[in-house]
Parts: structure tokens; sequence; C-alpha cells
């Protein structure tokens, strides 16, 4: 019989090892700068803000936020919640040699931070990966509309087979990770929602246009906390005279968004 130890480490999916993104997040804390965090954790500047918006869409509340002058001019800084994760990981960490007695107490407080770092463990190649809750299921002969709530109010609507809504075990209520590819994601301007036949059109800013030979990659804050990137041709932003603060659209086809279970 494998020691209780081992036991938890199979079933819980973490084995009290370092983390690469909770060592980014503790090194935001540390010095308020995404720049020296990176480096300190052997990321680029690029990398690092690529996985603090995934973290950022995989939390059920933003975990880093830019902040904006001051007397220290600004920089980066955890939220509330992303100071509260640090400190439940902290947790975890001393007491994982005696993790039953600890799951016997804190239960909900220990599966909510372990499920939280199994998320971001997983490596998948689309660029998009939210966190949310099935609102609604609409079953057809073949296909299921799945309808996912995010944070923050916004929804997306997946449509999958309803095999898959079998396999996945899906009903309301159930915790899913939606995911896109970036090259999925087409933008648009001053755009109707009920002008276009995508179920998915999430309105939000501009972050960040980050140029490249051929293909543009932009980044979208949403209202509720998340972040869309898409990758669109040169050509097409320059078109959209997309630059950071402006409105637009992230239209995804329901076809083009994946569900997963962690």
């Amino acid at each position: 019989m494998l020691p209780i130890s081992t036991t938890l480490q199979h079933v819980l999916g973490w084995s009290g090892e370092e983390n690469a993104a909770i060592r980014l997040l503790e090194s935001i804390e540390s010095c308020g700068s995404i720049n020296k965090a990176a480096k300190n954790v052997g990321l680029s500047y690029k990398a690092a803000w690529e996985k603090i918006e995934t973290l950022n869409n995989l939390s059920d509340k933003p975990l880093v936020i830019r902040q904006v002058g001051g007397s220290g001019g600004g920089g980066t800084v955890l939220t509330e919640e992303g100071r509260e994760l640090l400190q439940k990981v902290a947790v975890l960490r001393r007491e994982f040699a005696a993790f039953v007695n600890f799951f016997g107490e804190r239960p909900e407080d220990a599966l909510n931070a372990l499920k939280m770092m199994r998320r971001f463990e997983m490596k998948v190649s689309a660029r998009n990966v939210w966190a949310g809750t099935v609102a609604r299921i609409d079953k057809g002969a073949v296909n299921s509309v799945v309808t996912v709530a995010m944070k923050g109010g916004d929804t997306v609507v997946s449509v999958i087979t309803d095999n898959s809504v079998v396999r996945l075990g899906l009903e309301v209520g159930t915790e899913v990770l939606a995911m896109v590819k970036a090259t999925s994601v087409i933008l648009g301007r001053d755009i109707q929602r009920e002008s276009i036949s995508a179920r998915n059109v999430l309105i939000g800013q501009v972050a960040r246009v980050v140029p490249g030979v051929v293909n543009d990659e932009i980044i979208i804050d949403l209202p509720g906390g998340n972040t869309v990137t898409a990758i669109n041709t040169s050509e097409s932003i320059r078109r959209l005279a997309l630059a950071p603060g402006l409105e637009v659209a992230a239209i995804i086809k329901a076809s083009s968004v994946l569900l997963a279970i962690a």
C-alpha cells in the first residue's frame, strides 16, 4: 500500500514542489515591478506578462493589476486575492507533511488552493484559457450549446457534441475551462451583437498591441477582469487603427470554443 503522502500527491496532483507561477507572484509582491520579477524567475518581460494574463484568466478574480501613477510612479502589484492565494500556498508548504490533519481542518481552503495550482500547471497551446461555470446546456440531436459564465458577468458559448457533454460530466454548476486559439479570435470596432452570426462577442479595451512581421498580437482587457488575446494580420490591425485604450469587440465562433475540466 502506498504511503498516505504519496497517495495524496497522486490524487491532488501537487507534490509540494516549487511552482513557476507562484514564484512569479511572490517576486511581483516583493519588488513591485514586472520587469524585475521576470528577471528574478528567469522569464522575458513578454513571457511574464503572458503568464500573468493566463493566471488572471484562470482565477475567480484578477491576481495581478497594473497600478498607474502615485509617489512611486506606478508598477505591477498583487490584488488582495493574489496576496490571499500566496498566504494559502504558504500554509500548504508548511503543512504538506501533515496534510491529512490539515485537510480535515480546512478542506475547502486546501482544495481551492490546490485546484488553482493545478490550473496553473496545465500546458495547452491555446492562448485564451478562461475559468468559468456551466450556466446553461441546450441539448440538440447531435450537438449541445453550453453557456459558460465567467467572472465579471462575461459569458462564452461553446458548441460541442452531446457525447462530449456526457463524457465530461457537464451539468449546470460544473466548473470548466474554456479555451480558444488566438488565431480564432476576429476583431472588430463598433460591432452590434445582433448584426453578426457569431455567438460570442466580447467587448473590451485594447491593452497592448505587439507588432509582428506578418501578424500582430492584440491583448484586450474585458470589464470583468479577463483578457482576450487575438492574432490578426498586421494589415488588419492598421486598417482598424487599433491602439491601447480603444474599445474593440473580440468575435469568436461557438465552434471554436473548447471545454475542459481540471
